[in-house]
């Protein structure tokens, strides 16, 4: 029970720093998608069930956020999460540089997935100016913060996970 309402309260922090202040986080006009991080990280530690919950919460906030149609963030949040957690499996993940991969292979995916997506409701706007100028910086972005929210992730979660031999 404890450790599930640090999950969620982790999840609603990154979710409400990335929406409530995204100039904080901004750097040359492009966020790091911080949810994202957050589904690969538990995709990678607990498997996609987990990636996938993480991908939903924290997509509502983003969906709210976002002032536009409910569930596109979630769908690609979700979509994501099972598939990194699925490939977890399959991939020796304990190195950093396999994490930050993972994250920007996750965030080029959801981004071309979102704009997709995007245009399919709205053609008239410009796909490729978009991918260019948001979802690949983005991806870029997103990976290089991979590392510090990942070591941040690790101490917050081995503080609170049970001792072996005793209580918790």
């Amino acid at each position: 029970m404890r450790k599930n309402l640090l999950w969620a309260a982790i999840v609603m922090l990154a979710a409400l720093v990335q929406t409530a202040w995204p100039e904080a986080l901004r750097v040359a006009g492009v966020l790091p998608d911080l949810t994202l991080i957050l589904v690969v990280y538990f995709g990678i530690a607990e498997g996609e069930e987990r990636a996938m919950f993480t991908g939903a919460l924290g997509g509502v906030f983003q969906d709210i956020a976002s002032n536009g149609v409910l569930g596109h963030h979630v769908f690609c949040n979700v979509l994501a999460g099972y598939l990194v957690g699925r490939m977890s499996t399959r991939l020796v993940t304990e190195h950093p540089a396999v994490k930050a991969g993972a994250v920007f292979v996750a965030a080029l995916a959801h981004g071309l997935l979102y704009t997709l997506i995007q245009y399919m409701q709205m053609p008239s706007m410009s796909a490729l100016q978009m991918i260019a100028a948001k979802v690949v910086p983005g991806a870029f972005y997103t990976g290089l913060a991979t590392p510090v929210v990942f070591f941040i992730l690790d101490r917050a979660l081995r503080r609170t996970s049970p001792v072996p031999g005793g209580t918790s």
